[in-house]
């Protein structure tokens, strides 16, 4: 385990996944409303330029997030992540040449404070959990794929913002997997090299990330960034902190005291991510 690597390549991660869904939510936003929920959508979208540019942004994201998770804990990088239009939004700012507003810098202090707060009182993650046992992924995979299939057909009945929270909360679900699969593909390949393409990870990945995929997609053509982002980028790092602790035997502060500094960051910094997302330089 090596937490410098860790946390640097969380953070560059976070910083290319916020570009990346601004500018797939753009291209998203043009796409016919029957095509949500297909892949034929991913199909469209990718006739288009400034998707692909988004899509090649995620591939480096996903990429460095691999890395990340090869290095550290999922309660440790899914909250560093998570702070991707921290960086982006400043970036998106100085593009255009329009100041930060109140309450853009509110919620950069927010996040990146609340995220701090969390990460400080994290005890060490027990060494040797990076590869778990086949059998400890039956309770989340039917988990996951119980609540999308449930989810996904009200969303598909429902209005603009329902529709858009809903297939952004499958969505998040269905990264919060990716992540944790991640996590052990990277185990894997570390350990094995290319026999790891003898286990099931690697293979789990390509119909999970396919999946969500089409379902982020579809959640930024149903609405707006400001509907669908605070879903995804809540409940993203929530769901891959419990799949972590679930399945890898990652542990969160074990006192009090420091329970109750990790629940106010993880506040604070939920409040911030709000605030980022909702911000005009994301939907426009």
């Amino acid at each position: 385990m090596n937490t410098a690597v860790a946390v640097s390549a969380a953070l560059l991660s976070a910083l290319a996944f916020g570009v990346a869904s601004v500018l797939q939510q753009q291209a998203a936003r043009e796409a016919p409303a029957w095509e949500a929920l297909r892949l034929r959508l991913v199909l469209h979208l990718a006739r288009r330029p400034k998707w692909l540019a988004g899509m090649g942004l995620t591939i480096v994201s996903y990429a460095l997030l691999g890395l990340a998770l090869a290095h550290g804990p999922l309660v440790l990088v899914q909250p560093l992540a998570a702070t991707d239009l921290v960086f982006a939004l400043p970036l998106l700012a100085r593009r255009r040449g329009l100041p930060l507003t109140r309450w853009e810098v509110t919620g950069i202090a927010c996040t990146a404070g609340g995220v701090a707060a969390f990460l400080t009182v994290l005890p060490p993650s027990p060494a040797g959990s990076q590869v778990p046992a086949g059998y400890a992924w039956l309770p989340v995979l039917a988990a996951v794929g119980g609540a999308v299939a449930v989810l996904a057909p009200i969303g598909r009945r429902s209005r603009t913002t329902a529709r858009t929270a809903l297939y952004a909360t499958c969505a998040a679900l269905l990264f919060a997997l990716l992540d944790s699969l991640t996590k052990s593909a990277a185990g894997r390949f570390r350990a094995d090299g290319l026999g790891a393409l003898a286990y099931w990870e690697p293979y789990a990945l390509l119909v999970v990330g396919v999946t969500a995929l089409v379902f982020s997609q579809s959640a930024y053509q149903a609405g707006s960034l400001a509907i669908s982002l605070p879903v995804i980028d809540t409940l993203e790092p929530i769901g891959a902190v419990l799949i972590g602790i679930a399945v890898f035997g990652e542990q969160l502060a074990s006192s009090t005291w420091a329970l109750a500094v990790q629940a106010l960051g993880a506040a604070t910094a939920v409040v911030g991510i709000v605030l980022l997302d909702r911000s005009s330089l994301a939907r426009v």
